[in-house]
């Protein structure tokens, strides 16, 4: 861990996101009492907790394996914890039947885990968290075991039961769009430190380096590698397809890049087989040779390479496009959504 500081709000769902073996992991462990920590502080409503035994700081964690009592049936598996704490057996049933009615367990109470499903599995995994009522949730990968379709709708239920419940969460993953569509802020990791921290909009909209451009969207940003002139007034990319145009914002900002390197970001859906209605001088255009076609259904994915050099690049286009391999054609890019990025520190040029 390189000097990983983040704060959680009261309330708040952060989801830390990064590949696997960034330290994502370790840190929510770190948060929940497993692992020991050589320096700096985990602090609960202002408290230090270094000292404090992982029992004894009221946080609740859900692992990837569900780690279910095989031998107990779900309404048992949801009391285990209520009872090692000695709570009247009239609490116990309420905060279990409570739980289960929120997570649709009520008619599965007597089943043991060999009888469920694997979303209702990880629905007893997180009943047993919520019965506790802890001040915080640890999430780690709990939706890594299931296929697409169960992801989809075990993740919607956790959304629901977060709004629902309001309790202070930490979800680790390395899934993006679970990131996306669950965080109400992301710590982005790379090699054990913390990259980015945003809404996830704001942080796909202005990543802080290339890593992050590639890491969050799917197909990546495509990065191209250019160097800073001049089209009159104007700054351009000098590529080995031509010259591209850049943002009139970023004119200030690349003072110190003259006649310097410069990698050029665009994200695959700022990228146009035809100029959509609106402002025209917006786009510039470069030639490419298209390398392969991916017809998804609801849109498609161009591969192209730029003409005069081995640079590829990805295009978002329309389902009903008619290209081939083969077909040459000028690429329109929307300049408005151009990132610039310092080849040297890959931090983005603001």
């Amino acid at each position: 861990m390189q000097d990983v500081t983040f704060t959680v709000a009261d309330g708040e769902f952060m989801v830390l996101l990064g590949p696997s073996g960034c330290g994502k992991s370790t840190v929510l462990r770190m948060i929940a009492g497993l692992e020991p920590i050589t320096s700096g502080t985990v602090s609960i409503d202002g408290q230090v907790v270094n000292q404090v035994p992982a029992k004894s700081r009221d946080m609740a964690m859900v692992f990837q394996s569900y780690a279910l009592y095989p031998h107990m049936t779900v309404y048992d598996n949801l009391a285990f914890g209520l009872h090692r704490r000695d709570i009247e057996k009239a609490e116990v049933a309420r905060r279990v039947h409570a739980a289960a009615g929120k997570l649709e367990l009520t008619g599965l109470l007597q089943r043991k885990p060999h009888a469920l499903s694997g979303g209702q599995r990880q629905r007893v995994a997180v009943g047993r968290a919520i019965v506790r009522d802890p001040k915080v949730f640890l999430f780690d990968e709990p939706l890594s075991n299931l296929d697409a379709a169960l992801r989809v709708s075990t993740r919607n239920e956790l959304i629901k039961q977060q709004q629902e419940i309001g309790t202070t969460s930490i979800y680790v993953t390395h899934d993006q769009v679970e990131a996306m569509t669950m965080g109400d802020r992301i710590c982005i990791m790379n090699q054990g430190r913390v990259v980015q921290i945003g809404r996830p909009l704001d942080v796909y909209k202005n990543p802080a380096d290339t890593f992050v451009s590639r890491f969050l969207g799917n197909p990546p940003m495509n990065l191209l590698h250019g160097r800073i002139g001049k089209r009159g007034d104007r700054s351009v990319a000098h590529l080995a397809s031509g010259d591209l145009g850049l943002p009139m914002r970023t004119a200030s900002a690349l003072g110190r890049h003259d006649a310097g390197e410069v990698i050029v970001g665009i994200r695959p859906e700022d990228v146009y087989e035809f100029v959509p209605p609106g402002d025209p001088t917006r786009f510039e255009y470069l030639p490419v040779r298209v390398e392969a076609v991916e017809p998804l259904g609801a849109e498609t994915l161009l591969m192209v390479s730029l003409d005069g050099s081995d640079a590829e690049m990805i295009a978002r286009i329309g389902r009903d496009t008619a290209l081939r391999r083969g077909d040459r054609l000028p690429l329109a890019l929307d300049t408005a959504a151009i990132h610039l990025f310092d080849p040297a520190t890959t931090r983005a040029i603001a």
